[in-house]
């Protein structure tokens, strides 16, 4: 590929990113151009391509390489979208580990790798653009990637582009839809990306849901690779050769050209690859940025044997590191011998469970005489160790001094016990590397001491954690003779920036001053409850009063029972379940005790539960140094028999852990006291209430549970303390070290507590100024009419023929628009309880719901008219239930609940003339032409929706409402003929349902009007379709063919092969989800 290739070609507005992606690639990264494979039909193993490098580079005989590349087309094998998954598993170990084949003689075997990956500069590079690959549906016959990666004729990487105006979105959903058309394509590649010149590059693999694709950012994080020098490396990846990237802003100042020759580098592409990627307990997963560039940090770390900490924020992927460094070290290191030792089950298991992906099962150490006969002899490369499970009463293999500390779960002390107990000439074999999980938790140079003792002075010990080190900790645990300096660091407010996790909103609620008697309760109700209808509010009075009846007592914690109460029927996640809520208790009494209180609900009832592990025949976590009484030993084990009922404690809270995270809607409020504040994560979290003293690590780690990301309706997490851990601060939180955080340094927690009210208001003034700035294109007045010539098309220009058209070419800017709404919604609800103290005035506070409710408005009606009803379901669930409370209800209420031709009933005044409008409803619409669209819009839907199914009826149907739209247009016909007219058309598309009794059915009825209206013959092939259309038959070729097959020989037996074709009809059944 040369500069003058390009320049011949004429260069399409189209696919000028295209073409910049291909000369930078040509240029920086050197991959060779092998074409525009438009024209023909492309499989992703070049077969070619790949027996010339088995040839060349792996000295295969011809024999040899034929072998080879069958067992990857084998393993490439896949005809349906179900099957994409394992056929891709089954590639990415083909392509990882070698492929063994016989020698010449026949009589051994020898390993063939189909890519060098120890030495990139080995293999063969290759790009292509426009790749056509023939695609198994009926109505689309080729899809095309726009780049596609090859290396040694293997498709690695598949790359879909689009415009700056257009969004990066749109890309990763092509690259969705496009591994569910051509699955046998997408069973090789191994990295698809996404991008465009505005936003820049997002990449995932194979099946990644959209919202968990990833943007790249270089670097990310900072690194530290020098143990001896106290200022932080600015030139890392320079000296990682020959994996770095050597391109800057400078050099490549458009972040989607420089992040592709970033990722693209082939160096870095193959490690990406080989080293970064895991299927994980049914998930493909690739390494997020700051991951990638911890093992980097840590490769320089191992090549000088330095010790150090990797302090990666909590939700940003510390367990999956750990994976991927494990194996890297497995790999690299001679005699390399792993020691991870952590007190989290959830990540014993998903480092068992990438590790058994990788071909290999982890050892688990039970117990500290287990662990040293491990490291005595060399069976296991890898050695995991739970040390809270060391001494477990169930566990019997345990040595004097391994006792069982449940309160402190002390390391230094579990391993000093072992150090003192090593048997006569025991030495720990092999190169060992020791990961320390929560290295936070331990105090000292004690630890390193018995490490070095146990495994021996050579050994090299990584601590992680996701918390910052306390100022009194950074001297020792970042000293020589403990953990050592930084490896790298991944700061929670980088974090937040790069979308990996959520920011935090935090409010103190002082209970004691709140709700103390039953004036200060009557005045907040009537504080919180300023702005809602008359009837919203009625309806709150009616809850709160049956609240207050059920909560009659005084005491504290009732209070606060109440005060979560009443965020469950105000607040939208947790009134609507689709975010639910933790509760932390001082105490596994005090927890029972509130789950008491909520039990005397009904309908809380299946829907609260305790996580404590209490355990009948031995102590609690808080209660072996409490001194509790008996009694309130006798109550907690009622309480625990009344909650878990004839179900094991353990399965129980198993159970509803799983509720928690899966089923939102069914388990809403988890009790907790010290389970689950570390290692549980679960995104649909998002409230966290604090009724515990709680400080620095602790603290960090719980307040952790409520930052993961959970699709776009999750914007923040949100704390509620009621125990005033920052007390000392009047108003915002804007210094941490003053309070429960004073452990840390200011600069570690920075940004990392925002005001709820304070934060709240700047987060409703921004969305307000995006609504601005996004309306501002449209003309004044900037009423409904207004909105939709820019968002939809020009009324008085567009002809009729490009009016649908104009729709969809819009679509993009529309979902701009609806997204801004719907954020200045949920921004406004956010605190719109609190809009006094957020500093708005009364009057101030009516104008801002005015424009919420104007721009909300607006969305309805363009969201109607732009034909954008499928969308607006999705959106409108949320969204309306947030304005509903202050919005005096009206017929746009109704309008959300529209199904099929409703809308012109709707609109209607059944008392009056049929043709006259509710003036309400028209005026939301922006008038008589705001209705004729939405009408239109709404009978176009049904028109297309039902068109595969029966394309010649609804054709003449979608001809005459073409026809009706220009009249219209040229006022050849007025407003009322106009209703008249769409209102006989819908009677005639409802009609089409009332034929004979026997067609009781879409597909019966499709088949009837297409095949000649002989209905006896449609009921036959009708039989025929229905014992033939076998489960999955629409992604299946051989059973399409099948059914193809029956459904002609039915035609020709009946002698309708004049009348009927078998495509036709085969193209009506796949369209029919019917069949």
């Amino acid at each position: 590929m040369t500069t003058n290739f390009f320049a011949k070609r004429p260069v399409d507005p189209e696919r000028e990113v295209q073409l910049k992606v291909l000369e930078h690639l040509d240029s920086h990264c050197h991959y060779t151009y092998i074409g525009f494979l438009k024209n023909q039909d492309n499989t992703p193993i070049r077969i070619d391509t790949l027996k010339q490098y088995l040839k060349e580079k792996q000295h295969c005989t011809e024999r040899q390489a034929d072998e080879t590349i069958n067992k990857l087309l084998n393993a490439a094998h896949c005809t349906r979208q179900q099957d994409l998954y394992n056929a891709n598993k089954e590639v990415y170990h083909t392509l990882r580990y070698a492929v063994s084949v016989l020698t010449p003689s026949g009589t051994s075997h020898q390993s063939v790798w189909l890519i060098d990956w120890e030495h990139p500069e080995n293999n063969i590079y290759e790009v292509a653009e426009e790749v056509s690959v023939p695609c198994d549906h009926p109505d689309i016959h080729h899809i095309r990637p726009d780049i596609v990666i090859y290396v040694n004729g293997i498709a690695l990487a598949v790359l879909e582009l689009k415009k700056s105006t257009v969004s990066a979105k749109d890309a990763i959903r092509q690259n969705l839809r496009n591994q569910d058309l051509i699955p046998h394509f997408f069973a090789v590649p191994q990295l698809l990306l996404a991008g465009n010149p505005s936003e820049g590059l997002y990449y995932g693999t194979t099946l990644t849901p959209e919202k968990y694709w990833l943007r790249w950012k270089e670097p990310t994080g900072q690194a530290y690779p020098d143990a001896y020098s106290s200022t932080p490396s600015t030139n890392l990846w320079t000296e990682c050769a020959p994996f770095s990237s050597q391109f800057s802003q400078q050099e490549i100042p458009n972040e989607l050209y420089r992040s592709l020759m970033q990722m693209l580098t082939p160096p870095r592409l193959l490690e990406f690859i080989h080293d970064l990627t895991v299927f994980d307990g049914g998930v493909k997963k690739v390494a997020r940025p700051n991951q990638y560039f911890a093992l980097k940090a840590l490769q320089q770390r191992v090549a000088r044997r330095q010790d150090g900490i990797i302090w990666h924020s909590q939700g940003s992927g510390k367990s999956l590191s750990m994976v991927w460094m494990a194996q890297w070290i497995k790999e690299t290191q001679d005699n390399a011998r792993i020691v991870i030792i952590t007190d989290r089950d959830e990540l014993d298991k998903q480092i068992t469970n990438g590790f058994i992906d990788a071909g290999e099962r982890p050892y688990r150490a039970t117990s500290g005489g287990d662990l040293l006969q491990a490291l005595d002899n060399n069976d296991h490369h890898l050695i995991c160790t739970l040390i809270h499970k060391f001494g477990s009463p169930a566990n019997k293999d345990i040595a004097p001094d391994e006792v069982l500390l449940r309160g402190e779960r002390n390391l230094e002390q579990y391993m000093e016990a072992i150090a003192r107990n090593l048997p006569a000439g025991f030495k720990a074999k092999g190169n060992i590397f020791v990961f320390i999980d929560e290295c936070h938790r331990t105090q000292g140079g004690l630890l390193n001491k018995a490490m070095r003792k146990i495994m021996g002075e050579d050994m090299m010990m990584v601590g992680f954690t996701g918390t910052p080190l306390l100022k009194s900790q950074k001297g020792i645990l970042n000293s020589h003779d403990n953990f050592g300096p930084y490896i790298h660091t991944y700061k929670f407010d980088e974090a937040v920036e790069d979308g990996v996790i959520l920011d935090l909103r935090y409010e103190a609620r002082n209970i004691d001053q709140e709700l103390s008697d039953s004036s200060a309760l009557d005045k907040l109700f009537e504080t919180q409850t300023q702005g809602l209808t008359p009837k919203a509010k009625e309806e709150l009075q009616t809850r709160w009063a049956t609240m207050q009846k059920i909560y009659s007592s005084r005491d504290r914690k009732t209070q606060i029972v109440k005060s979560i109460n009443f965020d469950f029927l105000t607040i939208p996640c947790l009134r609507g379940h689709w975010g639910n809520a933790i509760l932390v208790a001082s105490s596994i009494y005090d927890a029972f005790t509130y789950w008491e209180m909520f039990m005397q609900n009904i309908r809380y009832h299946g829907h609260v539960a305790v996580v404590s592990s209490l355990d009948a025949q031995m102590p609690g976590l808080d209660e072996a140094y409490s001194g509790e009484s008996e009694s309130e030993q006798e109550y907690k084990q009622r309480m625990l028999k009344q909650m878990c009922g004839d179900k094991p404690v353990k399965e129980f809270e198993e159970m509803v852990k799983e509720q928690f995270v899966k089923q939102p809607g069914q388990m809403w409020l988890l009790i907790v006291v010290d389970k689950l504040l570390t290692g549980f994560d679960a995104p649909t979290a998002t409230y966290l209430y604090i009724d515990k003293k709680m400080e620095d690590h602790n603290l960090f780690q719980a307040i952790c549970r409520v930052n993961r990301v959970n699709g776009e309706q999750k914007d923040f997490g949100y704390i509620v303390d009621f125990k005033q851990l920052f007390e000392s601060i009047e108003g915002a939180i804007s210094d941490y070290t003053n309070g429960a955080f004073s452990g840390f340094a200011a600069e570690d927690v920075q940004d990392l507590l925002q005001s709820r009210i304070i934060q709240g208001r700047k987060d409703l003034e921004a969305a307000q100024e995006r609504c601005r700035l996004l309306a501002e294109p449209v003309a004044q007045p900037r009423k409904e009419d207004n909105f939709f010539d820019y968002f939809g098309f020009d009324q008085a220009t567009t002809p009729v023929e490009e009016q649908e058209a104009a729709i969809i070419r819009n679509a993009q800017r529309r979902d701009e628009f609806y997204d801004a709404c719907n954020h200045l919604v949920r921004t406004f609800r956010a605190i719109s309880m609190q809009m006094n103290e957020a500093g708005y005035t009364s009057e101030e506070a009516a104008q801002v719901l005015r424009e919420v409710k104007y721009f909300d408005d607006v969305r309805i009606a363009l969201m109607h008219r732009c034909g954008d009803y499928l969308d607006l379901k999705r959106y409108d669930a949320e969204m309306r239930a947030l304005l509903d409370d202050y919005i005096e209800a009206h017929d746009a209420v109704k309008m959300n609940e529209l199904s099929d031709f409703s809308f012109l009933e709707l609109i209607t005044e059944d008392t009056h003339q049929e043709d006259d409008v509710h003036d309400v409803v028209e005026s939301m619409l922006g008038g008589e032409n705001g209705v004729a669209e939405t009408i239109a819009a709404n009978v176009r839907r049904v028109i297309n929706r039902k068109k595969e199914s029966n394309p010649d009826e609804y054709q003449r149907f979608s001809e005459r409402l073409n026809r009706l739209l220009e009249e219209r247009k040229q006022a050849a016909i007025d407003y009322h003929e106009f209703l008249n007219e769409i209102r006989q058309l819908i009677e005639e598309l409802r009609n089409q349902k009332q034929h004979d009794p026997r067609l009781d059915t879409e597909g019966k009825i499709s088949l009837y009007e297409n095949c000649g209206y002989d209905i006896e013959f449609a009921l036959v092939l009708y039989e025929t379709i229905k014992q033939n259309a076998k489960h999955n038959f629409r992604n299946n070729h051989m059973r399409r063919q099948m059914l193809l097959m029956a459904i002609r020989n039915t035609i020709i037996d009946h002698q309708k092969a004049d009348k009927v074709n078998a495509e036709k009809i085969l193209s009506i059944v796949i369209a029919n989800e019917e069949f």
